[in-house]
């Protein structure tokens, strides 16, 4: 059995951020299912958010009412308040860890526009921000080398709780396939989104809600899994990210006309309206057919920007244009759709990153999360652009200290290794064992073309019910599918079968919630309920195991400083 004082689960940003802020006096294990610098965070382009004060007399309270409003006011305000706060002193800290971020000509960190925000305050590298920023904490990790062990190309299996204590999580060692238990007095998750589970996605194949269904699996009930963000500028059908730094500098949305269409869904902010707003704009354009080149598409384009401005500040977005699709930004407009990026909902924590159980919050002791896998809830029903960045290091350092000062307060407890290890390895045989027929590969597909058509930008009752029914024949189906590699060594068919379990359950939970959710409120969108309905669904929706079924509760949103009211741009 491998012991650590702290186990992280996830190397991203929240993921390291939290490994630095325990490390100085406490064993700390780092598990990841890829190399750390691969990690999702490095895929975050256009910005970190932060009030810093460069222009416009900006200030924290700005930063707060422009996230709570951008998040249509499901956003707990308490931890926003905390959040927005942190954030110039994590740039500086930032700064100072090594991460190269773009300049005024007087020296000081350049901030631009960002949807939804009413200040320029994402401060950025370019269009690489979330790669800078990642590979400067990965740069700190090796410094601290000693302290930190890193486990690459772990897999996370299960969460081990006794007596709403955690204690650890059982894993697999992808290179060797053994399955190791590691103990804990702390474990974090910090295991990311889940936007594999939809056809067209920004998110990395990393992205498969394995924290979140082994905390679901432990008894841990999930936050607001209704609420996913669909990105405006994906790749069109593709789902490869141009970052909302596009539209940031100046770029335009057009539609087959030729038009800014904009004008008529968000005539204040144009192209930098929230993103809930603009993907739902870009979906009516589009179903209305009024496509780019009549295509299901939307153009985002550049050209007026100029060469020069386009190779300083958004040199990867071109590259990427040339790569993938054969264009050039700098002379021809770049195809774009909505597509799956951010799940505002995960892990239910409080603002210090301890895991909470129930309404009640009572808390599942030893057990954290941080970053996108989990839910403060700073970003209410729709995130801001650069909040993300900004969520994953405040409440990665957050989390960290938290974990920390409960390792140092508590002894490891006791744990059956051989029970724990013998419930995945009976899963692992079992799926070794499967006669079926089935096409795993199939059924991925089957899923992820079900949640992009009937759970994605606008959804309905009938849409819902009939994702419903497919998700529960695909989870039929899953039973009877064949495996054609049964080795123990770097086995990753197994691993992307365990991940295509996990997927289908959390598709079937953000389904439920979506059902449930009978008003239209950021992310989510209901044309039979358009309008939102505070007095019904001014809430938090928790989703809980109860057997093989699932059981709806809510919780409180807490309310401080900025009454609910009408959300126009």
């Amino acid at each position: 059995m491998i012991k650590h004082d702290v186990l992280i689960v996830g190397a991203g940003l929240a993921g390291m951020r939290a490994a630095i802020e325990c490390c100085e006096d406490l064993s700390v294990g780092l598990l990841t299912k890829v190399y750390p610098s691969r990690s999702h965070s490095g895929a975050a382009q256009g910005g970190i958010a932060a009030a810093l004060g460069n222009s416009e007399d900006d200030s924290w309270e700005e930063h707060m009412f422009d996230t709570i409003k951008g998040g249509d006011y499901l956003n707990d305000q308490d931890a926003v308040e905390e959040y927005v706060k942190a954030a110039p002193r994590i740039i500086y800290e930032l700064e100072h860890f090594g991460c190269v971020f773009s300049r005024m000509a007087d020296g000081r960190i350049a901030q631009r526009s960002f949807g939804g925000h009413s200040k320029p305050r994402a401060c950025f590298s370019a269009d690489r921000t979330g790669h800078a920023i990642l590979h400067a904490l990965h740069e700190q990790l090796m410094k601290r080398g000693k302290e930190i062990r890193i486990y690459n190309e772990w897999y996370l299996h299960s969460l081990i709780v006794e007596e709403d204590q955690c204690h650890g999580v059982v894993v697999s060692n992808v290179k060797t396939g053994e399955v190791e238990i590691i103990q804990a007095k702390s474990v974090i998750f910090a295991t990311g989104g889940y936007g594999r589970v939809f056809k067209i996605t920004t998110n990395a194949y990393a992205s498969t809600a394995d924290g979140a269904i082994a905390a679901f699996n432990a008894g841990v009930p999930l936050e607001d899994p209704e609420f996913v963000q669909f990105h405006p500028s994906g790749l069109y059908r593709q789902g490869i990210l141009f970052s909302e730094a596009a539209r940031g500098e100046g770029g335009y949305l057009l539609n087959g006309k030729g038009e800014r269409f904009m004008e008529a869904y968000a005539p204040a902010r144009m192209e930098l309206a929230p993103r809930d707003i603009v993907s739902r704009a870009e979906q009516s354009e589009i179903d209305a057919g009024r496509g780019w080149n009549g295509e299901g598409c939307i153009a985002l384009d550049l050209r007026h920007l100029g060469e020069a401005r386009i190779m300083e500040r958004l040199p990867q977005i071109r590259q990427l244009g040339i790569d993938f699709i054969g264009v050039d930004c700098i002379k021809a407009p770049l195809p774009i759709q909505p597509s799956a990026h951010y799940s505002m909902g995960g892990i239910p924590t409080d603002m210090f990153g301890q895991v909470i159980l129930n309404k009640d919050k009572a808390p599942l002791k030893g057990f954290f999360a941080a970053g996108e896998c989990a839910c403060v809830s700073v970003h209410g029903g729709n995130r801001l652009g650069t909040n993300s960045l900004l969520d994953a290091t405040v409440f990665g350092e957050r989390t960290g200290k938290s974990a920390a000062e409960h390792a140092r307060s508590v002894g490891f407890g006791q744990i059956n290794e051989g029970r724990e290890k013998a419930g995945v390895l009976k899963q692992i045989e079992e799926i070794f064992q499967r006669t079926g027929t089935e096409s795993y590969n199939d059924i991925r597909n089957t899923m992820k073309d079900t949640m992009m058509e009937q759970c994605g930008v606008f959804r309905d009752s009938g849409k819902l019910n009939e994702c419903l029914k497919q998700i529960k024949l695909l989870q039929e189906k899953f039973k009877k599918g064949k495996v054609t590699d049964k080795g123990k060594v770097f086995n990753t068919e197994l691993f992307e079968i365990i991940e295509l379990g996990n997927m289908l359950k959390m598709a079937e939970i953000i389904t439920v919630g979506a059902l449930n959710r009978e008003e239209s409120r950021g992310g989510h969108y209901r044309t039979d309920f358009p309008k939102r309905d505070d007095d019904k669904f001014l809430n938090h929706t928790l989703v809980h195991k109860d057997g093989d079924q699932l059981k709806l509760d809510k919780k409180p949103v807490v309310i401080t400083k900025y009454p609910p009211k009408e959300r126009t741009y």
